[in-house]
């Protein structure tokens, strides 16, 4: 068996956490790995194959670089919050080797989450054009860029035609990512279960525009209009799509994004596990009624 450890290697504790669980995993002959330390070598790639279970050790920010790292491979990953938020993490530092043991024991509960692929069109300064594609756990953002200037772009469905906005930017969501950018842009809480997009304009110029769902089988695509040549950025969890980003020349031309041909499978305690957390996230409940 073999484990692969993804801590924040910014946060003393996360990291103290991880070669605790490190020294207990191989006192119970499991193989451990450890993902690199993105700050130290930003281009190197932590591959997860051969593991079993992946930890993540930190925050959510971290446990989507873990849920980056298994890709659609459907390897499960346990979360241990060492964060702020928490929300997608399972259990606090004190009941790590509890957690992890439970987890390797087939104990905890399986919650499946859809996933997005995503295929992103962008054009060099000087005319030519490439194409990416990426994963996202909890959504695909389309932002204005540095200028400023309000972007102008299409929104079809599966090939139909849904309208022309004017605004700041566009989200395309998982229900994970719905308590997200999206939830943060005005959009609804969605139950894991739910395995559609969620589709959120972000501060469009119109009283008109709101957010709406789709099937799983949909695919959504986000085409830049021609007639408003500004600035705009593509980002998948955050993290910005294009090998020219930052540079004059970085132009995002069009995304089309669909579900993911695997889940991520995330271990919690219970299926209740996402109810509460939205009780102690966003309504402070901390137990009880």
């Amino acid at each position: 068996m073999k484990v692969l450890l993804v801590p924040n290697h910014s946060r003393e504790d996360a990291i103290a956490g991880a070669r605790e669980l490190e020294a207990w995993l191989e006192g119970e002959g499991v193989e451990v790995a450890w993902a690199h330390d993105k700050r130290l070598f930003p281009n190197l790639r932590t591959s997860a194959e051969g593991c079993d279970l992946v930890v993540s050790l930190g925050g959510d920010g971290t446990l989507l670089r873990a849920a980056k790292i298994v890709g659609y491979s459907e390897i499960p990953i346990v979360g241990i919050s060492y964060g702020h938020l928490g929300f997608l993490t399972t259990s606090a530092p004190d009941g790590l080797i509890a957690t992890v043991g439970a987890a390797l024991a087939g104990e905890l509960h399986v919650s499946r989450r859809a996933t997005l692929a995503v295929t992103a069109d962008f054009e060099r300064a000087d005319g030519s054009t490439y194409t990416l594609e990426s994963f996202a756990l909890n959504d695909l953002a389309i932002s204005r860029g540095g200028q400023g200037a309000v972007i102008e772009f299409d929104i079809s469905v599966s090939g139909h035609h849904i309208d022309r906005l004017r605004g700041d930017g566009f989200i395309v969501s998982t229900a994970t990512g719905s308590t997200g950018y999206a939830l943060a842009a005005g959009g609804p809480i969605v139950t894991p279960e739910f395995t559609g997009m969620v589709c959120v304009p972000v501060a469009p110029h119109t009283i008109m525009a709101r957010a709406f769902l789709t099937s799983p089988s949909d695919v959504v695509e986000i085409s830049m209009s021609p007639d408003r040549p500004v600035k705009r950025h593509f980002f998948a969890d955050g993290q910005p799509l294009g090998e020219e980003n930052g540079n004059e020349g970085f132009e995002g031309m069009r995304v089309m994004v669909r579900r993911g041909p695997g889940d991520i499978l995330l271990l919690d305690h219970s299926a209740q596990s996402f109810y509460q957390s939205v009780s102690r996230v966003f309504y402070g409940k901390t137990g009880g009624k």
